[in-house]
């Protein structure tokens, strides 16, 4: 399900591809030249495609499996296991049209004005959102064993080995960004509020994509720490272009490999130029800050914006309608303990480069972008 050529995946979308296969039981200069190239693209595309990770072909090719059955279970099956109205808990089964993804704060002055307006154009996908089983404040929402037997236990378990990835990749950043603790960011990483998310694009006519009378996902930057995706290979997965802001270059399947990508908070730790309209106060105009963006931004984190659109391949469709092939995902959003304050580190700050953020707890930041993604009240599944 999930092939396409490493080397020409990396070089059409210009995702570097970084190799941990020597991270576990490397030396410390063969894991500082991992951390170092992996930092590199954190800084300059924002996305990676990681390698040698010790995820298990097997694994992945079973969560795909899994997915699959749940998503072909019927609507009322599903719903046996609703996702709560609003964006405060995210957990269980999101119907097509529920969701609706954008590149807003949620804290602008015609924010119910500007939500309504978004909504207008539905998203057509759907989805199941699993967490911790330890986390009070995100309790799972999980379909009785019999309408599909092993459920739980497999996103569970899979649930906790992408976490041991996430700790590999949080102690990389540490030691690519010059921190001197490498276990900096794992202190604030228990695990237990990261989520899980398998996601489905149904087929839809290409005319309704290409007209925008309907999307799968539009642009958007990710709100937590990392993003850590396994994709099949049906396509559609787009990269902002570093070097043209509106311009996306595709992210294509690469077997068995994580894409992986900067999330908004490490963007704030690392002191980054932000995709969005600025929350908060800078010191200095943004006219500035862009003429002089080379001095400001080259070693922070990118939080790179991404979409996901049309497959790229013709034989992706079908029908006189071209409808578009079934598309499978499966992020897995690494994000912090809720009350952790996100403030830029001092690694990433001097006198020409100040805070460009003030302090803010996670759960603040993420009930902001969350509340634009869903409807407050109860909504008819």
């Amino acid at each position: 399900m999930h092939q396409t050529n490493g080397n020409t995946a990396a070089k059409e979308s210009s995702i570097p591809i970084v190799d941990f296969g020597n991270w576990t039981h490397g030396n410390h200069h063969q894991r500082k030249a991992i951390a170092d190239k992996f930092v590199n693209a954190c800084q300059t595309v924002g996305f990676v495609y990681i390698i040698n990770h010790g995820v298990p072909t097997s694994k992945i090719d079973e969560a795909f499996a899994m997915s699959e059955k749940l998503f072909h279970l019927s609507r009322d099956q599903k719903m046996l296991a609703p996702h709560p109205p609003g964006g405060a808990i995210h957990r269980g089964y999101s119907w097509p049209g529920f969701e609706k993804i954008t590149q807003t704060f949620g804290d602008e002055e015609n924010r119910d004005e500007l939500k309504k307006e978004l909504r207008s154009i539905s998203d057509v996908k759907e989805s199941y959102e699993i967490g911790s089983e330890n986390n009070p404040d995100q309790a799972n929402i999980w379909l009785p064993e019999e309408v599909l037997p092993g459920f739980k236990s497999f996103t569970t378990d899979f649930y906790w080995r992408m976490h041991d990835v996430a700790k590999m990749l949080l102690r990389a950043l540490a030691l690519g960004i010059g921190i001197e603790d490498e276990e900096f960011f794992l202190r604030c990483h228990s695990g237990n509020n990261n989520q899980l998310r398998l996601l489905h694009y149904p087929p839809v006519p290409a005319a309704e994509l290409e007209s925008q009378s309907a999307s799968r996902m539009p642009a958007h930057s990710d709100w937590g720490t990392l993003t850590m995706l396994f994709q099949d290979d049906c396509g559609g997965l787009e990269v902002e272009n570093p070097h043209q802001e509106g311009d996306f270059l595709p992210a294509h399947p690469l077997k068995d490999a994580i894409v992986m990508n900067v999330g908004d908070l490490l963007q704030r730790w690392s002191n980054g130029k932000n995709s969005l309209p600025f929350p908060f106060p800078i010191p200095f105009p943004i006219p500035l800050l862009e003429r002089h963006r080379t001095l400001i931004t080259p070693d922070t984190l990118k939080s790179t914006l991404h979409r996901v659109t049309l497959p790229p391949k013709q034989d992706r469709f079908t029908g006189d309608d071209r409808l578009t092939r079934a598309r499978y995902s499966i992020p897995y959003f690494v994000a912090p303990e809720g009350p952790t304050v996100v403030e830029c580190l001092a690694a990433c700050t001097d006198e020409r480069r100040p805070p460009r953020y003030k302090p803010i707890k996670w759960v603040e930041y993420m009930l902001m972008r969350a509340g634009m993604n869903y409807e407050d009240g109860p909504v008819e599944g």
